[in-house]
C-alpha cells in the first residue's frame, strides 16, 4: 500500500481518539494570512481554482488565500530569506485546508464516474484504488494549520498563463516542457501528481530534478519543517501548535477577522 499522500495526509496522534474537531467559522488567534508575514512568497492557490485533481474549486476555499498558524508562517518567512539569497522564491500551492474541503475530496473519490482530471493528475492510478492505496483519507494534516504544499521559483519569476477548463491534459510526470506551464523549477513531476515518481527521493527522476527537490527540502528542514517522503512538495512544521485538532473554518479573510 502506498503511504498516504499529503493532499490527504492523516496525522497520527500519540494515542487513539485524541484528535479533536473544531467546527467554528472563525480561526483561533494563532492563525494568520501568510501575506501579512511574508509578502514576497509567491502564491498559486490551486484549490481556489479549477486546476486541481477534481477540476473545480474546492469547498471551503472562499478566497485565494494562504492561511497558516503564525508559527508556520514565521518559519516560512525565514526559509524565504534563505532561498532569496540563492536567487529563488518559495511558491505555495496549498496551506490550511478546512475539513469541509477534505470531505469534498472524499465525496469525489467515491464517485467513480468522475474522472475529469485523470489524464493529468492520476493517469496510472485507478480511481477505485484511491482509498485502498492510501491516496485518500478522511482527515488531512493541512487542517491542523501548519502544513504547506510548496515549490521553488527561479527569480525573476516568469509569468504563467491561466488554466483553461477543458484544455488537453498532459500527465503530471511528463517532461517539464510538456506539462502544464508552471514557473517553478523542474521537480520531476507537477504538484499533486498521484504517482510514485512524486516520492521526494525517487531515484528515477533526473539529477537536476533530484537536486531541485533537495534544495527545497534542505531549505525547509533548516527552519523546522519535515518533508513527507511520498510528496516532494509537502512539509509540516515539526513543532506544530495544534497537533491533534482539525479545523473547519473557511479559507477567507473574514475567518481571520471574525
Amino acid at each position: 500500500m502506498f503511504a498516504i499522500f499529503a493532499v490527504f495526509l492523516v496525522a497520527a496522534s500519540s494515542t487513539p481518539g485524541t484528535a479533536r474537531a473544531a467546527t467554528e467559522e472563525t480561526a483561533p488567534t494563532e492563525f494568520v494570512d501568510l501575506k501579512d508575514v511574508a509578502p514576497s512568497i509567491l502564491q498559486d492557490m490551486r484549490y481556489y481554482t479549477a486546476h486541481n485533481f477534481i477540476g473545480s474549486k474546492i469547498a471551503g476555499y472562499e478566497e485565494s488565500l494562504c492561511i497558516l498558524t503564525s508559527a508556520a508562517a514565521q518559519a516560512l518567512a525565514r526559509a524565504q530569506q534563505k532561498v532569496l539569497a540563492q536567487g529563488y522564491s518559495l511558491k505555495v500551492y496549498d496551506c490550511y485546508r478546512p475539513q469541509r474541503a477534505v470531505d469534498h475530496f472524499v465525496r469525489w473519490a467515491e464517485d467513480l464516474d468522475d474522472e475529469l482530471m485523470k489524464d493529468e493528475f492520476y493517469p496510472r492510478v485507478e480511481k477505485s484504488d484511491l482509498f485502498t492505496d492510501g491516496y485518500i483519507a478522511a482527515k488531512s494534516g493541512h487542517s491542523r494549520g501548519s502544513t504547506v504544499d510548496l515549490t521553488l521559483v527561479k527569480l525573476p519569476a516568469a509569468t504563467t498563463r491561466p488554466y483553461v477548463p477543458g484544455e488537453k491534459l498532459v500527465p503530471c510526470y511528463a517532461p517539464a516542457k510538456q506539462r502544464f506551464p508552471d514557473n517553478s523549477i523542474d521537480m520531476g513531476t507537477g504538484f499533486d501528481c498521484f504517482d510514485t515518481l512524486s516520492h521526494t527521493l525517487d531515484p528515477r527522476v533526473g539529477d537536476t530534478q533530484s537536486a531541485n527537490r533537495l534544495r527545497l527540502k534542505t531549505s525547509l528542514e533548516s527552519v523546522g519543517f519535515v518533508n513527507l517522503a511520498e510528496e516532494w512538495w509537502h512539509f509540516t512544521l515539526s513543532a506544530e501548535p495544534f497537533p491533534a485538532t482539525y479545523f473547519d473554518f473557511p479559507v477567507s479573510r473574514a475567518s481571520l477577522n471574525g
